[in-house]
């Protein structure tokens, strides 16, 4: 079944349209939860609240690309799950995310720029990036991969993906300072 019939099903208020995602997304949004998460209950629980809150979405929004929508929900119902587990005591895995903090950590833009304005920079500065980079980075600092699976899924080496990723955050740094934002 293809997004637009499942989202016309969400419409329709059909909950067969909730076993449609499972099927077809299941898995993806398992693997973002459990990215950031690391713990597969928690990470179950996370793909539930992804299900309710499409169903309490979908309608009013009509989201396209349907992935990439459902990507965002997980992804942030899992920060906002990390937070509040963080809440009560610290953890000691670092989340892919840290890395670009600590290569902009003398970045002043909290002052001079809002998070909508600054995930807009990074969109319009991977459009200027090759595709391998791009993706390697978005898999990295979206879906939190770590780097041997990125490594397998793209078919590079490990070493290689670092110094990808390296220069990747090298050349954001840049463009983020070129825009005064540094």
């Amino acid at each position: 079944m293809d997004d637009r019939q499942i989202i016309a099903m969400l419409f329709q208020r059909n909950d067969h349209a909730l076993k449609e995602i499972a099927l077809k997304y299941g898995k993806l949004i398992f693997r973002v939860a459990d990215n950031i998460l690391c713990c597969h209950e928690n990470s179950r629980e996370c793909v539930n609240d992804t299900y309710l809150a499409v169903w309490n979405s979908i309608p009013p929004q009509n989201p396209n690309p349907f992935i990439a929508f459902i990507c965002k929900i997980t992804r942030n119902l899992s920060l906002k799950k990390l937070r509040d587990k963080n809440a009560l005591k610290r953890r000691s895995q670092t989340l892919p995310i840290y890395e670009l903090e600590h290569e902009l950590s003398d970045c002043s833009f909290e002052d001079k720029i809002d998070a909508r304005e600054l995930g807009r920079k990074i969109d319009s500065f991977l459009d200027t990036v090759d595709e391998e980079s791009r993706v390697i980075f978005v898999k990295r600092y979206w879906f939190s991969d770590e780097i041997a699976e990125i490594a397998k899924a793209t078919g590079l080496s490990e070493s290689y993906v670092y110094t990808k990723l390296s220069r990747t955050r090298k050349k954001l740094r840049t463009c983020l300072e070129k825009e005064g934002l540094m």
